[in-house]
């Protein structure tokens, strides 16, 4: 981000503002949740542009969740206990189904790491676009978190709520991109052994379970 828009973006919300929110995100980017571990066991099972590449995805899923806090759209999800069901059940099954490619994988395809082929990445770019939007307690979240730094007394609140969805995601994008880049190494490291990869790809197996458990299990509030 240019100092131009940085100077925008802090006319529009404030420095103070500014520099309290990215403060903020950071801390809640680098606490343990379903993403970030989404994150971890990617890069070390593929490697760290595989990791990047579910970065963006997530990253680009907070378009929509901005955009629907924006519409009020994560209101109506919020006093919908069906449309919640829905979200988050989808959520959890689309976690099992990784779980269940996890457990059946082989040593010899943990070991390829065919991330930079375009149809590879794109499947990651998608799978973190679903593990993003399909999460309602995202929505939740920003519905929750946003707008507690939005100004009521300035004009355009719209546009002040899409500036912190970008800065969000700006941060994001620095915070799990490095989770991607470390674990990415250390995945380098295990996978010389086939018997690390076979365990690599059990743990992965048991993490993705237990974040569609909790998935399944979560409430609106």
């Amino acid at each position: 981000m240019d100092r131009s828009k940085v100077f925008r973006v802090s006319s529009l919300l404030g420095a103070e503002t500014v520099i309290s929110f990215l403060i903020a995100s950071f801390l809640i980017g680098i606490a343990p949740g379903p993403d970030n571990l989404f994150v971890l066991t990617q890069s070390v099972l593929h490697g760290r542009a595989a990791g990047l590449w579910v970065t963006l995805g997530l990253c680009t899923g907070l378009l929509v969740h901005t955009a629907a806090v924006v519409l009020g759209v994560a209101a109506i999800v919020q006093a919908s206990p069906l449309a919640f069901s829905i979200l988050k059940f989808a959520g959890a099954g689309y976690l099992v189904y990784l779980a269940w490619n996890a457990f059946v994988s082989q040593p010899r395809e943990l070991a390829e790491d065919d991330s930079g082929n375009s149809m590879e990445a794109l499947k990651l770019y998608r799978r973190g676009i679903i593990m993003n939007v399909t999460n309602p307690k995202v929505s939740m979240f920003f519905l929750a978190f946003l707008p507690q730094f939005v100004d009521p007394a300035k004009e355009l609140a719209a546009l002040q709520t899409i500036s912190l969805g970008a800065l969000f995601m700006l941060m994001t994008l620095v915070v799990f991109g490095g989770v991607a880049m470390m674990a990415g190494h250390l995945g380098r490291l295990l996978k010389r052994s086939p018997r690390a990869q076979v365990l690599m790809n059990r743990l992965a197996g048991i993490v993705f379970l237990g974040l569609a458990a909790k998935i399944a299990t979560s409430g609106i509030g």
